[in-house]
């Protein structure tokens, strides 16, 4: 067997920083699940949990530099995409028919009646659609957001995801430190010049709601096309070079100091409140943590050990399901705010009481669908794709 089509056996993991992306992904539940209550972006409650969709790509972006730099003399670009489509595809399959299947709960939101006007074969042309990662056209819109994903809004990040892992495997793999340094200089200007508001190509306007924000890139449009591209490149290519630098910080309980500062970076209210005069205070904060924060817990992530039974379980178990539960989330908040919608007139408890329902189904769910799904799905594709050997021989 050609040895560029053996499937190579996994590194050792970052265990803080698999819990880490797992701490980001209970964030980013319960930012949706607020955010079905909230009037308006300088309101909403977790006010920055859409941040963790950068945070999600600076990891990415040191996961994949550390996983894969030193083997290419072992690997194909071929065997590369096969191997981040057996990690990432099943799951984004399974996200997005459990969206199909919820499609016709969620027709109640102010602004979803086109729902209840969808037929049924123009849902199934959208999930084929969507399950092999093409936007859906404006032509197809089944839900009225212009999502790429219209049922499952939240794998929109995972189209970006996909264009970072092609640009790695087909040209970034090759740049230098140097040249890897002067493309995170490049994109650092352009995610200070989107935080500000600066709109040099005058696309932004359409997005006057998230002024001061990184809020966008869901939608093809050219200004989210244009957030999508900025909020992807400064952080995937500065994680790439912090894997490549090789220089991290031990600290003492890393995991839980980085859990923190993660959680109240990503919960930290709107910066300078709803004053429009104010909002650049927000732009400011918003560049400090993705130029600067961001890149220093994962550098203190990865140098940190983690120790105790009880530790090392929860970051395993949180690195487990983040995935999981980030791709099958969101078809259970659109139900969320269907049923918000049509109970309005209930006490404020009863709503955090279905509120908190939802998040322990998303959890169930995740980890369901991880083991009785997800992971014996990978381990099939991994004997179609590559063989019955890996590098050492063995599954």
């Amino acid at each position: 067997m050609n040895r560029t089509n053996i499937y190579l056996s996994s590194k050792p993991r970052y265990e803080i920083l698999d819990g880490l992306r797992g701490v980001a992904a209970l964030v980013v539940v319960a930012f949706h699940l607020f955010e079905t209550y909230s009037p308006g972006v300088p309101h909403q409650i977790i006010n920055h949990g859409y941040l963790a969709v950068d945070f999600f790509f600076a990891l990415s972006g040191f996961v994949i530099g550390y996983a894969y730099d030193d083997r290419w003399d072992r690997m194909t670009v071929r065997s590369f995409i096969r191997r981040r489509l057996i990690r990432l595809h099943p799951m984004l399959i399974f996200g997005t028919a459990f969206g199909a299947a919820l499609y016709y709960f969620g027709g109640d939101w102010p602004g979803f009646e086109i729902i209840g006007r969808t037929p049924w074969w123009k849902v199934v042309v959208c999930m084929l659609l969507c399950m092999v990662m093409i936007p859906v056209p404006k032509a197809l819109e089944i839900r009225g957001w212009g999502e790429m994903n219209p049922l499952n809004g939240a794998t929109w990040s995972l189209f970006w995801e996909y264009a970072a892992n092609l640009m790695y495997a087909l040209f970034v793999r090759r740049f230098s430190k140097a040249a890897l340094g002067c493309c995170v200089a490049l994109f650092a200007a352009a995610t200070v010049v989107l935080c500000m508001n600066i709109d040099p190509f005058g696309v932004l306007a359409s997005r006057s709601y998230a002024a001061y924000t990184v809020i966008g890139g869901w939608e093809i449009s050219a200004a989210q096309i244009q957030i999508g591209f900025t909020r992807l490149l400064y952080p995937f290519f500065c994680g790439l070079l912090l894997s490549r630098v090789g220089r991290t910080v031990s600290l003492g309980g890393g995991f839980w100091w980085c859990s923190l500062l993660i959680v109240a970076a990503l919960a930290m209210p709107r910066i300078g409140g709803d004053n429009p005069d104010r909002f650049w205070m927000n732009g400011l904060y918003e560049a400090a943590c993705i130029l600067v924060l961001f890149p220093l817990v994962i550098v203190i992530g990865a140098g940190s050990g983690v120790s105790g039974r009880k530790s090392v379980a929860v970051c395993r178990f949180l690195g487990d399901i983040s995935y999981p539960l980030y791709v099958t989330h969101y078809p259970l908040i659109y139900v969320q705010m269907s049923w918000a919608a049509t109970h309005g007139d209930l006490p404020a408890s009863t709503h955090a009481f279905v509120a908190a329902a939802i998040f322990a189904l998303a959890l169930f769910v995740a980890y369901a669908s991880l083991k009785a799904y997800d992971e014996p799905v990978r381990e099939r594709l991994k004997g179609l794709l590559f063989g019955k050997k890996t590098e050492y021989g063995k599954e």
